[in-house]
C-alpha cells in the first residue's frame, strides 16, 4: 500500500495536469496561440501521421532542421489514432506535472522528512515558469523537463539502463539540451562520483551537439541551427561563435553586465531563494549552459520565466534547495513557510492574469472566426493569420500573412482567411486591408464568409 504522502504526491500530480491541459486548450480556443510555434509542430505531427515528408511551409524546411529532434516521429502515432492538436497540450500537462514525481523521490532519497518531500513537490509544481511555459503554445523540452530529474534519480539507484534511456529521450527532444546533458554529466562525474554515469552523460551530449549542429540541421534546413542569429554578435556560426567565445571573450562582457540579465536572475531565483546555501550550489553546475546561453542571448525572451528556455537549468536548481534542507540549511524548513513562499512567487510571476485580460481583447470575432475556419473544409493551401494558423495546420501547405508577402502570389492559395479587425504579428493592419481589396477584385477568388470584419476567400468560382 501506499503511503499518504506519495498519495498526496500523486493527487497534486493529476490536479495540476488537468489544471495545464485545461489552460492551454482555454488560450487555445481564445485564439491566442500562434503559428510560432504550435503551428509549425502541429503540422509536422500531422504530415508524419500522414506519411508525408514533415515540411513546415512556415518555416520552408524539414522539421528535423529546425532542433533535429526527433522525438516528433513518436509523438506522431498519437495523430494516427486521432489527428488533434490537444494530443500535444495533453503531452504537454503531464510532462510539466510529472516532475513532481521525481522531485519528491529526490527529496525522500536525500532523507528529507515526508513534510519537506511534499513541500519539494510543491515548490516545482508552484513554480511560474511551470504554468507559463504550458500557456507558450507547445514546445518538446518540457518533456525533458521530467526526465533530467529521473536521470538524476536513476544516477543515484545506480540504474544504468533507465539512465540511458532518459538521457536518450531527451536528447530527441531538442538539440540544445546536449549542453545541458553534457554539464550533467560533468556534474555527476566530478562532484557525485557517479562516474560511469558521468561519462556517459557527457561523451552523449558532446556527441549529439556535435551531429545534430553540424550534420542533421544543416542538411534538413540548409542553414546553420536557427538561434545562431541569437548570437550573431559573436559570429554567424557554430564554429566561429565557439572560437570567438574562447579567444575573444571581451565579445561577451558588454552583454553580460546588463540590467535585463541582473533582472532574469532575480526572477530565475526569487521563488526559490529561500532554500539556497554553499552547500547545494554544486547542483547548478549542470544548469551554467542553459543559464549562460540565456545570458548571453540578444534575444530578450531568453530571459523570463514566460519563455521555454530556462527549463532546463530548473531540475538542478531544485536539487540545490534539496540539499540545503538535507544539510539544515536555508532561510526556511518547514513545510508551511515553504509552500507559502512559493505560492506567493506563483501569484506574483505566474501569467494566469491573462485569462481574464489579453485573452479576452479578441472574443468580439471569436464566433465569425470560427464560423470562417469551419468552412475551409478540404486539404488546400491556406493563408492566413498567426493566430488563425494554428486551427487550420493539418494541411501540407499553410502560410501567414506577413510584410514581406508580395500580394501578387497571393494566387497560389486556395484559401485566404483574414480578421481585419484583430491583425497580428503576421501582418499589419494596412497590409490587411490591401490585401482585402485584392481579393474583392480578384476573379480568382470567390468571398465565402463575412462577418465581424472576418473574411474568408476560396480560390475558384463554383456552380
Amino acid at each position: 500500500m501506499r503511503s499518504p504522502a506519495i498519495n498526496s504526491v500523486f493527487w497534486m500530480t493529476g490536479v495540476s495536469a488537468l489544471i495545464l491541459f485545461a489552460s492551454s486548450i482555454l488560450r487555445h480556443e481564445f485564439f491566442q496561440s500562434t503559428a510560432f510555434d504550435l503551428g509549425i509542430f502541429d503540422q509536422a505531427a500531422y504530415l508524419i501521421s500522414q506519411g508525408k515528408p514533415p515540411i513546415s511551409t512556415f518555416m520552408g524546411y524539414h522539421i528535423l532542421g529546425d532542433h533535429a529532434a526527433w522525438i516528433w516521429y513518436p509523438l506522431a502515432l498519437l495523430y494516427k489514432i486521432y489527428p488533434s492538436v490537444y494530443w500535444l497540450f495533453a503531452v504537454q500537462a503531464i510532462a510539466l506535472a510529472s516532475g513532481a514525481l521525481p522531485t519528491w523521490q529526490l527529496a525522500r532519497q536525500s532523507g528529507l522528512k515526508e513534510s519537506q518531500s511534499i513541500a519539494m513537490a510543491a515548490v516545482y509544481l508552484l513554480y511560474p515558469l511551470i504554468f507559463n511555459v504550458n500557456l507558450f503554445d507547445f514546445h518538446p523540452e518540457v518533456i525533458a523537463l521530467p526526465l533530467f530529474l529521473a536521470a538524476v534519480l536513476a544516477a543515484r539507484r545506480n540504474q544504468i539502463r533507465w539512465f540511458c534511456l532518459y538521457i536518450f529521450l531527451i536528447l530527441g527532444c531538442k538539440a540544445v539540451l546536449s549542453f545541458t546533458v553534457a554539464a550533467m554529466g560533468f556534474w555527476l562525474f566530478v562532484f557525485e562520483k557517479r562516474r560511469l554515469h558521468g561519462a556517459i552523460a557527457l561523451s552523449a551530449g558532446v556527441a549529439w551537439f556535435l551531429i545534430a549542429s553540424r550534420v542533421i540541421i544543416p542538411t534538413f534546413s540548409g542553414a546553420e541551427p536557427a538561434a545562431v542569429g541569437r548570437y550573431s554578435y559573436l559570429g554567424n556560426s557554430v564554429p566561429e561563435i565557439a572560437k570567438n567565445i574562447i579567444f575573444q571573450p571581451e565579445l561577451i562582457l558588454g552583454k553580460v553586465f546588463v540590467l535585463s540579465n541582473l533582472e532574469y536572475l532575480v526572477l530565475l531565483l526569487a521563488p526559490v531563494i529561500w532554500g539556497f546555501s554553499l552547500t547545494g550550489i554544486k547542483s547548478l553546475v549542470a544548469a551554467i549552459p542553459c543559464i549562460a546561453l540565456n545570458i548571453i542571448a540578444d534575444y530578450q525572451p531568453q530571459k523570463d520565466l514566460i519563455h521555454q528556455y530556462s527549463l532546463p537549468a530548473l531540475p538542478f536548481i531544485l536539487l540545490v534547495l534539496i540539499s540545503s534542507l538535507a544539510a539544515g540549511k536555508g532561510l526556511i524548513q518547514h513545510k508551511r513557510g515553504i509552500i507559502i513562499w512559493s505560492l506567493v512567487g506563483f501569484l506574483c510571476l505566474a501569467k494566469y492574469t491573462h485569462f481574464f485580460g489579453i485573452y479576452l481583447q479578441s472574443t468580439d470575432t471569436w464566433q465569425a472566426t470560427r464560423e470562417a475556419i469551419a468552412l475551409v473544409k478540404t486539404q488546400g493551401s491556406v493563408l492566413t493569420t498567426a493566430k488563425i494558423a494554428p486551427h487550420l495546420s493539418h494541411r501540407p501547405s499553410i502560410n501567414l500573412i506577413q510584410d514581406n508577402l508580395p500580394l501578387a502570389q497571393v494566387n497560389i492559395f486556395d484559401y485566404i482567411l483574414l480578421n481585419t479587425r484583430h491583425h497580428d504579428l503576421s501582418g499589419n493592419q494596412e497590409l490587411n486591408l490591401k490585401l482585402l481589396e485584392k481579393l474583392k477584385n480578384d476573379p480568382d477568388f470567390q468571398l465565402k464568409y463575412q462577418r465581424d470584419d472576418v473574411f474568408l476567400f476560396k480560390k475558384g468560382i463554383e456552380n
